[in-house]
């Protein structure tokens, strides 16, 4: 069975950016009021990077999958994806406050970390997921520099502080991997997902 348009279950403007840069047609499946989204990204202690972005990414779609049959939707594939920065196999996820933001980018200013993006696709039973792992290497940034990014608000809601699409893009030396993949959807492990759920795009 082909299908027109998917499901997205995050609130991330950068990952429909991405999905309609592909051609796929998607409507949102947003958490409810009830739900906590939060806790499914507490970090385990002792947990490794990427085995962190698969758990979430796989809890977050079968919260999704449960969602729609909750509310009744039509049958179409639900997409999940779940992204974070980590700095020698230690986790940054995303801020609680400023002071945290300016800690986490004066960490990473002048040092090489790993963006790992887990996408998973499932409908009914069936689910397929993918991890990116890729590579973004920062020169070293003022402290001023890095005062006036946070004082934007640009790194709030996002893994590591910042966003590579942003006036951060500025401090890259040197990406290796997926540039999507670090924005947050990898496009082509996207892609060969909803292909294998004979999703039509394009």
């Amino acid at each position: 069975m082909a299908f027109d348009f998917i499901y997205l279950a995050s609130q991330s403007p950068r990952r429909r950016q991405l999905l309609e840069q592909l051609g796929v047609r998607h409507e949102l499946l947003l958490a409810d009021a009830d739900e906590d989204a939060e806790a499914l990204e507490a970090v385990r202690p002792g947990e490794a990077p990427r085995a962190y972005v698969e758990r979430v990414t796989r809890a977050k779609l079968d919260a999704a999958l449960a969602r729609r049959l909750r509310r009744g939707l039509p049958e179409a594939p639900v997409l999940c994806s779940d992204t974070t920065v980590a700095l020698d196999e230690h986790i940054l996820g995303k801020p609680v406050d400023a002071d945290d933001a300016l800690a986490t980018l004066t960490r990473l200013a002048g040092r090489r970390h790993a963006v790992i993006t887990g996408v998973a696709v499932g409908l009914g039973a069936r689910v397929i997921s993918a991890c990116n792992v890729s590579e973004v290497d920062f020169a070293p940034v003022s402290e001023e520099r890095l005062r006036r990014y946070v004082a934007s608000g640009e790194p709030f809601g996002k893994a590591g502080s910042y966003a590579v699409q942003s006036t951060a893009a500025a401090w890259v030396r040197h990406i290796s991997g997926s540039y999507s993949g670090i924005m947050g959807l990898p496009l082509f492990e996207t892609a060969q997902l909803l292909d294998a759920f004979d999703v039509r795009y394009g």
